[in-house]
């Protein structure tokens, strides 16, 4: 997949990004930035009941915190959103700070969404719906994985169907992401992991992807070294706030080069046993990565061969024909050694859902942006069974 040196492409990435320890105390400032007086927090359960991570956020909003939107919970819903909406509307909030990882972003650029323009979620669902910039939004990400913090993507579940709706707009792009690794500190080792494989997965995506472009590229290439380097200092030890930091950056890195070039089949698949069989997204992208390699290894050679390169693996004697296998063995083995299932049997998904998974699977808005076209249910059949 050689780049044409005549390509045109947009990158777009207008999110302030605010980097360093202690950052998040300052988040008042970024509020009134914005122009905003009334912010209000939105974060999950866990997040609010075991840790002080949301009162902090608070007490360091004072007098511009308005209240905190705690029922976010993993694969976080239409009614969750729909809910967290009501409250926003009812405490007048102007602004909305998420503290959380992908579920809790997710669910503020939702409800960033409905406070603006009013209505049911589910009349948003597709891509460049808005025609305005909807409700600020500063995001406190306390993992570092999804990206979210910098994309225009939100992925939101429909528990009544089963299956996971995909959102895209550049209005819903946070304003501001406050990079803070205390935020992530006590984040424990296999969250850590599993977090991190979803920034290599998106950075492999974007790099593979039918709209790569060289920027983007740019940007996975050193998150692709980044979590080579770090993700297996944070997962040893969690206090090190070095591997913390640069494991934000990687993600964040990552997401905004997928945001641009997009993902393709491994998300597609994940998608669909996440919303399924409720298998953590990053995990799942971890379990399916790997197949997925395998799949596209004909299409992808050179780019493998980058890949490899910067996972600091000798490409010397590796021919484009091999790479594919080559990557898809070294990403097995870096996540077996961070101590991940390597199998979806493992994660809990069953065998006799393996079928309706692959017809699932190929209406998800993230395929059509495989290098290899894929449009037979039985060869995404084939690729779940290598992963099973």
């Amino acid at each position: 997949m050689p780049y044409d040196t005549n390509l045109n492409f947009i990158f777009w990435c207008p999110t302030k990004v605010v980097f360093g320890e202690n950052t998040a105390i300052d988040v008042a400032i970024e509020v009134e930035n914005l122009k905003c007086k009334k912010a209000l927090i939105v974060t999950d359960r866990d997040l609010a009941k075991k840790t002080d991570i949301p009162g902090k956020i608070r007490k360091a909003l004072g007098h511009l915190c308005v209240g905190i939107f705690s029922d976010v919970e993993a694969d976080s819903g239409v009614h969750i959103v729909n809910q967290g909406a009501k409250v926003g509307k009812e405490m007048g909030a102007d602004c909305l700070v998420s503290v959380g990882g992908g579920s809790a972003i997710d669910t503020a650029k939702g409800i960033a969404v409905l406070l603006k323009e009013g209505g049911k979620l589910q009349d948003y669902v597709g891509f460049q719906v808005l025609t305005r910039p909807q409700t600020p939004h500063i995001v406190i990400p306390t993992t570092a994985g999804t990206g979210s913090e910098v994309t225009y993507l939100a992925v939101i579940k429909d528990h009544a169907e089963g299956r996971k709706l995909l959102f895209g707009d550049y209005h819903i792009l946070p304003n501001v992401a406050i990079l803070d690794p205390r935020m992530t500190e006590g984040l424990p080792p296999k969250l850590t992991a599993a977090t991190g494989m979803d920034a290599l997965c998106h950075a492999i995506e974007a790099m593979h992807s039918l709209q790569r472009e060289p920027m983007a590229d740019g940007m996975a290439l050193h998150a692709i070294r980044l979590v080579r380097e770090f993700l297996p200092r944070a997962v040893e030890n969690g206090k090190d706030m070095t591997a913390r930091g640069q494991m934000l950056i990687a993600a964040s890195m990552a997401g905004a080069a997928f945001s641009n070039a997009q993902v393709g089949i491994v998300h597609a698949l994940a998608h669909t046993v996440g919303a399924k069989f409720q298998v953590h997204h990053g995990l799942a992208n971890s379990i399916l990565l790997p197949a997925c390699l395998r799949y596209n290894a004909d299409a992808c050679g050179d780019v493998y061969r980058d890949i490899l390169s910067a996972m600091d693996v000798n490409i010397d004697r590796i021919s484009p024909e091999e790479a594919g296998n080559v990557l898809a063995d070294r990403v097995a083995e870096f996540a077996g050694k961070l101590g991940l299932p390597q199998k979806l049997r493992e994660a809990g998904v069953p065998q006799e859902g393996l079928n309706e998974c692959s017809e699932i699977a190929l209406s998800d808005g993230a395929i059509v942006y495989n290098p290899k076209v894929i449009n037979d249910s039985a060869e995404v059949r084939k690729i779940y069974q290598q992963a099973w």
